[in-house]
């Protein structure tokens, strides 16, 4: 019998199916999840979910094992799409850079360019409603979102201050910093249905990211 929307400790357990076949055909329900859920909210039913997929029900659990695992597989899918140029831009620039404020400008333009992307919105805002019955899809969230790229630009502005480019006593207050100068306002603005425009989002990067060095950055003797 199907596996009910459970703890993630259940999630875990499930022993999803091998091989290339298997991987496809998990890969065609996520990406039909995906658009079921954005359209119809977490409510929808696993039926409509197998009808999108073009499988059965069983099927669909036997990937997955419960609603909730599919939704946080979604969840995985799209932030590692969403983060993956602004973390490569900063583990393979940033922290050996030769020109700090372009490097930082730019890992911040592909951080805001993958969260504020209207999908990831739309996906976020499914989260958030539902957080008081499913606190386990906002843990999903914070892990793969915040929790995975924020470390990374820890770890760039720490080898940055070895360097004796920046000063920051406080290196977790510092990128919380930088998140609340390029990334919050796009996801105040665009969670209320008003997302910025590029230009401005783009003048808002440049800025904030002006203002954070003006902060961090060594000043020349």
């Amino acid at each position: 019998m199907p596996a009910k929307s459970g703890s993630t400790s259940e999630v875990a357990e499930v022993r999803r199916p091998g091989g290339r076949r298997a991987e496809e055909k998990r890969a065609a329900i996520v990406a039909a999840a995906r658009e079921t859920f954005l359209a119809n909210g977490y409510g929808v039913s696993m039926d409509t979910v197998a009808a999108e997929a073009g499988v059965s029900k069983v099927t669909v659990y036997n990937h997955f094992g419960s609603k909730e695992a599919l939704f946080i597989a979604i969840i995985n899918h799209e932030l590692d799409e969403a983060l993956k140029n602004g973390v490569q831009i900063v583990e393979r620039r940033l922290a050996d850079t030769e020109d700090l404020r372009g490097d930082l400008i730019n890992a911040c333009r592909a951080w805001v360019a993958g969260i504020a992307a209207p999908v990831v919105m739309d996906l976020r805002a499914v989260v958030v409603g539902e957080l008081r019955r499913f606190p386990e899809l906002g843990h999903a969230w914070q892990t793969r979102g915040p929790l995975r790229f924020h470390p990374v630009i820890a770890e760039a502005l720490s080898r940055l201050v070895e360097r004796g480019d920046l000063v920051i006593e406080d290196i977790d207050l510092a990128v919380l910093q930088l998140s609340g100068l390029v990334v919050s306002p796009n996801l105040v603005y665009g969670g209320y249905g008003s997302p910025l425009s590029d230009e401005l989002k783009d003048r808002l990067i440049v800025a904030g990211v002006d203002v954070f060095l003006s902060r961090y950055a060594r000043q020349a003797a």
